[in-house]
């Protein structure tokens, strides 16, 4: 007798397996809620814990729509320590597994996660220098893709790692989007304008939130730091969320920080924010390297003359009350935000524009 349609969604999730557990999701009780329609449409839930790893949503995605008859997947993503006791998942008996995974961080008892972790040293990585800003809507993720390719462009080996897990971007403002290949126990990054890449966005789908706390931010972190083929990096630029959270503390602790550079925008209420990410990076012995003042001004199409829209100075008050310089004062182009929409970021598509110029010449002082 054929299996039916739901026999065969659970067949195909029997494959995929949880190279933690060394059981496959289902019988494992990792997937919850099964439900599907008679247009092909199939939605389920996904329990992972901080030792999981995290691209097992997108294998199970996968592997439901390969099943005849699937017409979209919707995989929902819950943390295990969000679930009652009763019902995290059992563990299973181990199986052997049937395919390749993607590395995760080493198992390690519960009491040696107590301690913040001590922060490993990755001499191929070169100098690690985090991209922040205290709020979102600051530009803090164009100014890092143009940074990236502005290094490159000055003959650095230059990798971008995309730490905002919460609003991953980096993927559509570099153009590419694509599942990082595994080779040898280590993940591909992929690479754009001359520029290593690696993303959460690579790895999820484009709607699925990453409603996760602190484990499996540190997790992810760690992972895209340790288990990467880099190569030979002279930077590893990182972009992080907005704010002073789980991303930003995880770096610090995963590796060696060279610098951070703070991205503000004019207005006060952007200064205020981004003082506190500064003084949080200070506060855990990361140096400021300096501040990028973004949309500073509008440079008029009749007469060149700069007007400012969004107020004036803030990014100078910001760096003389850190006392670190001000390494650029980036004007408001509107080419540059559809750059950022179309993967074409503005160094590579318009060099010669005064966006692009200015961003370049932050690029030169941050390799000097």
């Amino acid at each position: 007798m054929p299996a039916s349609f739901s026999e065969r969604i659970e067949e195909a999730l029997a494959t995929v397996v949880n190279s933690r557990t060394r059981a496959d999701v289902l019988s494992g009780s990792q997937v919850r809620d099964i439900a599907t329609s008679t247009e092909g449409r199939v939605r389920l839930t996904l329990i992972l814990s901080a030792d999981d790893d995290a691209t097992l949503a997108r294998d199970v995605r996968q592997a439901v729509e390969r099943v005849e008859g699937v017409t979209d997947v919707r995989v929902d993503v819950k943390d295990a320590s969000e679930l009652p006791r009763a019902a995290a998942p059992a563990p299973a008996a181990p199986a052997a597994p049937k395919r390749a995974s993607l590395p995760v961080m080493d198992q390690k008892p519960a009491a040696a996660r107590v301690a913040a972790p001590t922060p490993v040293s990755y001499p191929n990585l070169g100098k690690v220098i985090a991209v922040s800003s205290g709020k979102g809507g600051v530009g803090k993720s164009t100014v890092t893709v143009n940074l990236a390719i502005a290094l490159a462009q000055l003959g650095k080996r230059v990798g971008l790692m995309d730490a905002d897990i919460y609003g991953p971007n980096i993927p559509r403002m570099m153009g590419v989007n694509a599942a990082p290949p595994v080779a040898d126990d280590k993940i591909q990054p992929l690479e754009a304008f001359g520029v290593k890449l690696i993303s959460l966005g690579f790895l999820i789908e484009r709607d699925q939130p990453a409603i996760w706390r602190g484990p499996i931010v540190m997790k992810i972190i760690t992972q895209f730091l340790r288990d990467v083929q880099w190569g030979q990096l002279d930077y590893l630029l990182v972009d992080m969320p907005p704010g002073t959270g789980d991303a930003q503390l995880s770096l610090v602790q995963a590796t060696q920080v060279a610098g951070a550079i703070i991205v503000t925008t004019p207005q006060e209420v952007a200064v205020g924010d981004a003082l506190r990410g500064a003084k949080m990076f200070e506060r855990v012995g990361v140096p400021v390297i300096g501040v990028v003042e973004n949309m500073s001004y509008f440079e008029s199409p009749e007469t060149g003359k700069p007007i400012a829209l969004f107020g004036t100075g803030g990014g100078k008050r910001l760096a003389d009350e850190l006392g670190v310089a001000l390494l650029g004062e980036i004007p408001l182009y509107p080419p540059v935000m559809d750059g950022g929409d179309n993967g074409r970021p503005i160094v590579a598509a318009d060099p010669k524009s005064t966006a692009a110029k200015k961003l370049i010449e932050v690029a030169a002082k941050i390799a000097s």
